[in-house]
């Protein structure tokens, strides 16, 4: 393999580890958030309460979180398109 092939796949490894590192925590807490909104829900249908339909600051978290795992995939994703062309040109 040429050494330009090597280093494409190489930097794609790299790229795929830092974009799966920087999307796993936000991923969590999204999650997480997710659930506890759930639960919220379910809680005020059994109570008959009416929620409030504005945005509150989970479902902004929420945003914000998904933003950043959305960030940490696009950049896993540029590592898979190099590793694959360092593949392909080989």
């Amino acid at each position: 393999m040429p050494l330009l092939n090597l280093a494409l796949i190489a930097a794609g490894v790299v790229l795929i580890a830092a974009g799966f590192l920087r999307a796993r925590g936000p991923w969590a807490r999204y999650r997480a958030l997710q659930q506890q909104e759930a639960n919220i829900a379910r809680y005020e249908s059994w109570r008959g309460g009416l929620r409030d339909e504005g945005p509150t600051g989970a479902s902004v978290a929420m945003a914000m979180f998904r933003r950043q795992a959305r960030d940490g995939a696009l950049v896993a994703g540029a590592g898979v398109v190099l590793v694959l062309a360092g593949l392909i040109w080989g």
